[in-house]
């Protein structure tokens, strides 16, 4: 790099893990947005034998960001390059490397490496950039060990719920896209804030009313691939969860018609089993209480997007 606001930086964690467990965590980018708290979606655009060219909807300081990476995996040497083709601003360029150093053999050494510069060289950009790189990389490599010390705990889990729709896909996801309308059209939905700087790209800040009255807020970076695909992940999640994914998708009935399926990925926040649902309450009650909570909102959002479609069609 020539300019002069060009930056090199190091990051690194210790894993009581398998070297080879771990790399196989870095390299597994579909897996990313539940390892790794920035990363929202992740799409592969070309895949090679050991290359591929991705784009990685994440946020970075509190805002949502895209942009296109190329990597090069390496695994005899447990290594990943990777390089942003296109970029958001305020980066100008960015690169990198992941590096897995086996210490033993369940235990390794994790390096995070970056190079950067901002756009129009600008020293401010380049403040933003440092602080969203080391936030990030202290996040990322935080989450890789816990996920990789962590695998069996039991504490990750996923599940479905699916309607059949006799109307057009396009209005089903437009029902879905216009979360700003919730508020009016799901009776569960108290309060709904919705922001879309970039097409496609919303940060969704929402009151759910539960069956006992209360009401939780959580936000959510939602990334809306029309006509077809909603993937979202909340940043703000409820007390008993850590991490909370979704997808909305709708897929075409081989005989006509629709179904539309609202997919969920949940980690437990173990620590606060206990203080929200009581004494002698443990994983698999958690798992259950999350399970029906999240189930009923999405069978109740499901089925207004049904009704909202075929009354259309």
């Amino acid at each position: 790099m020539t300019t002069s606001l060009a930056r090199e930086v190091e990051h690194d964690i210790t894993v009581r893990a398998s070297a080879r467990a771990v790399y196989d965590l870095i390299a597994d980018v579909a897996d990313w947005p539940q390892v790794f708290p920035p990363t929202v979606h992740v799409e592969h655009l070309e895949r090679g034998e050991t290359g591929e060219r991705i784009r990685i909807w994440a946020t970075a300081n509190g805002t949502a960001k895209t942009w296109t990476s190329r990597r090069e995996l390496d695994p005899g040497r447990l290594r990943v390059e990777f390089r942003q083709e296109v970029s958001q601003a305020p980066v100008g360029a960015m690169g990198g490397c992941w590096l897995v150093e086996p210490l033993s053999a369940d235990e390794c050494r994790v390096r995070l490496l970056h190079d950067y510069r901002p756009v129009d060289d600008d020293p401010e950009k380049l403040a933003w950039i440092e602080a969203a790189v080391d936030r990030n990389s202290h996040a990322e490599l935080a989450a890789l060990k816990a996920t990789a010390e962590g695998a069996h705990d039991g504490l990750l889990f996923g599940f479905a719920d699916s309607v059949e729709v006799d109307g057009h896909a396009r209005d089903v996801f437009d029902f879905i896209n216009e979360a700003d309308r919730w508020s009016e059209r799901l009776p569960h939905v108290a309060r709904v804030r919705l922001e879309e700087d970039t097409p496609g790209l919303q940060l969704l800040d929402m009151d759910t009313r539960t069956k006992d009255g209360k009401t939780h807020t959580t936000t959510s970076v939602r990334v809306c691939l029309a006509p077809t695909t909603i993937v979202y992940k909340q940043i703000r999640v409820p007390a008993l969860m850590t991490l909370h994914t979704g997808r909305w998708q709708i897929d075409q009935r081989p005989g006509g018609g629709l179904v539309v399926t609202s997919r969920h990925t949940v980690r437990i926040n173990e620590d606060n089993i206990t203080s929200v649902l009581g004494p002698g309450a443990d994983v698999p009650a958690a798992r259950e209480f999350v399970q029906k909570a999240l189930s009923a909102n999405s069978l109740a959002t499901l089925g207004h997007a049904k009704t909202y479609a075929e009354r259309r069609a």
